[in-house]
């Protein structure tokens, strides 16, 4: 009775122990007497023969892996520490398995050397502003070897740019300089049509005399607005001229029709007769 039991349980054990369940986010890989089988198990619920076969689970989910700061030198000699992330899964279980001891730790230590190779052939305006292309660059890199590993690489991206303090002082005045050049320029440029302006302005008013007579009058009115106690209206002279040409007409209108006047006879002296 004790040796039925005993055989039971070995059996129910055995049983059992050839049932296994691989997640939806896993594949299986069954090692039969230490030999891979080519056939990938899907989710779901997988029978292996106990004692002969081992099933190895690989997740196939994207991994997002942050590769360590890389101090670096630029291609115009400055000093940086560039970190970035990289972010890839497992397409084929079969080969990540076989052909790589840990594709985790290989795909990081990859990543490592293909940044460091990137930093030393940038420069530092191609790190700060032209990421896109060091991200393809990036990209290319790690693709070559990871497809024979059975690892696709989805993205690369450059997270930070760590600068020496003597750099960022540096950048810092450029930006400042730069900023004041088009200060100036701006200053300098609404100057120039400012001047072009008064210049069109007086010259239309030169060629009309009442558009400066319009023109006071029109400044009355703005300083009157301020409510001032005292208001001082400064005379030009060609408001002066406009009313000396008004008058001249009726002078010369009244002297139409007189004679000139006659001017009198100065006597003149005789020299004395000897």
């Amino acid at each position: 009775m004790a040796l039925c039991a005993l055989a039971a349980f070995v059996f129910g054990w055995v049983l059992l122990g050839g049932v296994r369940i691989v997640n939806q986010v896993e594949r299986g890989i069954v090692f039969r007497f230490g030999r891979a089988r080519t056939r990938v198990r899907p989710p779901g619920l997988a029978v292996v023969l106990p004692l002969v076969d081992r099933l190895r689970k690989v997740n196939v989910q994207i991994v997002t892996l942050p590769v360590p700061s890389q101090e670096g030198i630029t291609r115009d000699n400055v000093s940086v520490k560039v970190d970035a992330v990289v972010y890839f899964r497992v397409s084929d279980p079969y080969r990540a398995v076989i052909e790589v001891q840990d594709y985790m730790v290989a795909v990081e230590l990859l990543a490592q050397t293909s940044l460091r190779s990137v930093i030393g052939k940038s420069e530092l305006d191609d790190l700060l502003s032209n990421r896109d292309e060091l991200h393809r660059e990036l990209r290319l890199l790690l693709e070559a070897p990871t497809q024979a590993w059975g690892v696709h690489v989805d993205r690369v991206e450059i997270k930070d740019v760590q600068l020496p303090e003597q750099m960022k002082r540096a950048m810092s005045k450029q930006a400042e300089a730069e900023r004041e050049r088009r200060a100036r320029v701006i200053t300098a440029d609404g100057e120039f049509r400012a001047a072009q302006s008064l210049a069109d302005a007086s010259t239309i008013m030169a060629e009309t005399p009442g558009a400066m007579q319009l023109r006071l009058l029109q400044t009355v009115v703005e300083v009157a607005a301020e409510k001032n106690s005292t208001l001082v209206m400064p005379v030009p002279v060609e408001l002066l001229r406009f009313f000396d040409r008004l008058a001249q007409p009726e002078t010369d209108a009244g002297q139409v029709g007189r004679e000139p006047p006659i001017p009198p006879e100065i006597p003149h002296s005789r020299p004395a007769s000897d």
